[in-house]
């Protein structure tokens, strides 16, 4: 129990406030983003604080309801037909996720490709932009089934919503978010507030939003923003009409087919999400320790069978809330179990405040998390970081999660990046055609910097299509990995093909320490039978090898 040192009290219990001021925004703004009651937003941000902070390995990472599932969230409530069906998803995501901890599948998402995440999180970085530039203008009316970009038919209508939404500005939610927008944009800009870091902007931003409609309202300005743009949050009068808040999952709903796919959904997503989400924590860590995510999945899923079975959302590992951690000088889990207490005794305690938050606000902090996730600057990178094995996968799932679905668009993205992969590793650096090479000709051979068991049809396509009489330089110098069958095609080409045909061939870059069994390898000479290097040598079709030359037969390669 070394992590719950006394040393790390006082700091984990700040750094648990400013979370708290980070997160309760937050929570009210995704359980919007997410056409789920507000108040499920902060079920869901106690239970990750308290539960979930308690049971996980992690000293330093906070669950929290996520923007990563808000399309997820508001999809589903529309398709299922209630939230009550859709907290039954949530549940069953839960044990889902236990079931995973338990087989250790905590290991699979190293096996995605990158691309494909970063794609994944800026196209909920657009949504989450696109969801909200209603709210930001005082558009908040929605009709039954239809949470904005999904109809009651589950068919979506962002520009349709778009366009509409011209028509519903309101002057005073437009002040509200253009103010709210300028404090966060301070706070990240401005030097004096960026070494405030015990304050969030965020909070900052929703107090702003706060003083200039109660100052509307105070001077009786046509601008005041009414209470249907406003959080509402209800305001228990008795312990009775408290827990009457909160719901339960319609368990009549587990033979829905339709509750199992968005179950399933959830947990891979949450569980993918929160291992990321992990991984960051644990490079973030002053302590540089050690997660074990299997663990991790288990404590998810046991929060989010918890969260959703008394109403809230579900949950995942937060990187905003554990940067803010981090930053703040947490060290230890006190920091997101406190967080948790903060927020619960704060909707206990402070509803009325809660309920003269302007929805253009929440609008305007979450206008801020998707720009981030989206930002132009991620499409930029991508872009230089590989314009075909990167950047179109990226694209591709961007465009396929935003017109479709999360689950759909990641499908979609994944078999775009495999692809690719499967392209490059089919491809050669220099490939032959038999009618463009002439006999007696030096051709050079170039293998690439892993060859897999996918490039042997390639090497082998190549060797048959070589010029008889000719002369080929095969040079590894750049490769790291050769896998042991195309060791083995490369030694019986240059043993037996290339001796029926007449073709000479050098080796070059073949290193020894591939140490592979019955394969060739080769450094940059080769080296003769007692060990004394040689300069590369020529192996040819019906030449003796000499003494000094190491036969083919005993090279190895790295």
């Amino acid at each position: 129990m070394k992590n719950f040192t006394t040393k790390y009290v006082k700091s984990d219990i700040k750094s648990g406030l400013v979370v708290f001021l980070v997160a309760l925004p937050l929570c009210l703004g995704i359980a919007l983003a997410s056409g789920a009651p507000l108040f499920s937003g902060i079920i869901s941000g106690v239970v990750a604080g308290i539960v979930v902070g308690a049971l996980s390995g992690s000293q330093l990472s906070v669950s929290g309801p996520a923007a990563g599932l808000t399309a997820i969230v508001l999809a589903a409530i529309a398709s299922l037909g209630s939230f009550e069906a859709f907290l039954l998803a949530g549940f069953l995501a839960g044990i889902i996720q236990i079931t995973l901890g338990f087989v250790k599948a905590g290991v699979l998402s190293n096996y995605l490709p990158s691309n494909v995440i970063e794609g994944m999180l800026a196209a909920i970085g657009i949504i989450i932009i696109l969801s909200q530039l209603p709210h930001a203008v005082g558009f908040d009316e929605m009709h039954e089934g239809d949470y904005f970009f999904i109809n009651a038919d589950g068919q979506h209508q962002i520009f349709v919503t778009l366009a509409n939404t011209i028509n519903y500005i309101h002057p005073g939610a437009l002040l509200v978010v253009l103010a709210s927008l300028t404090v966060l944009i301070a706070f990240k800009k401005v030097p004096f507030l960026m070494r405030l870091k015990s304050i969030p902007g965020a909070l900052i931003a929703v107090l702003v939003g706060i003083a200039i409609n109660e100052t509307l309202k105070a001077t009786g300005s046509s601008l005041v923003i009414s209470q249907e743009h406003l959080v509402n949050l209800p305001i228990p009068e008795s312990m009775n009409q408290f827990w009457n808040q909160f719901s339960m999952p319609d368990f009549s709903q587990i033979v829905n087919i339709d509750v199992w796919v968005v179950a399933l959904t959830i947990a891979a997503v949450a569980s993918i999400e929160t291992l990321l989400c992990i991984e960051a924590a644990d490079k973030m860590d002053p302590l540089k320790r050690y997660t074990n995510t299997n663990r991790e999945l288990k404590a998810q899923g046991v929060g989010n069978m918890l969260s959703c079975l008394i109403g809230g959302i579900p949950v995942t590992s937060v990187i905003v809330r554990t940067s803010a951690n981090v930053n703040s000088g947490g060290r230890t889990k006190i920091a997101a179990i406190s967080h948790g207490f903060f927020l619960m005794i704060a909707v206990l305690a402070i509803p009325s405040l809660l309920n003269k938050i302007p929805l253009a606000s929440l609008a305007a902090v979450l206008l801020v998390v998707g720009y981030k996730l989206a930002s132009p600057r991620i499409f930029i990178h991508m872009w230089h970081n590989s314009k075909k094995f990167q950047f179109i996968p990226f694209l591709v799932t961007v465009v396929a999660i935003v017109f479709t679905d999360l689950l759909v668009g990641v499908g979609i993205g994944l078999a775009v990046s495999v692809y690719f992969i499967l392209r490059g590793n089919l491809k050669l650096a220099y490939f032959f055609k038999k009618d463009k090479h002439t006999k007696g000709e030096t051709i050079q051979m170039e293998l690439a910097q892993e060859v897999s068991f996918l490039n042997k049809a390639a090497i082998k396509q190549t060797f048959a299509h070589l010029p008889e009489n000719s002369k080929v330089v095969l040079d590894a110098s750049a490769t790291v990995y050769i896998d042991y069958d195309v060791l083995q095609l490369i030694k019986d080409f240059v043993n037996e093909g290339a001796a029926e045909r007449n073709i000479t061939v050098e080796l070059i870059g073949f290193r020894r320490e591939y140490n592979i069994e019955n394969s060739i390898t080769y450094v940059n000479s080769i080296v003769s039978d007692n060990g004394a290097p040689v300069s590369p040598t020529v192996v040819t079709n019906g030449t003796k090898i000499p003494s000094n030359v190491l036969k083919v037969q005993e090279l190895a390669m790295v």
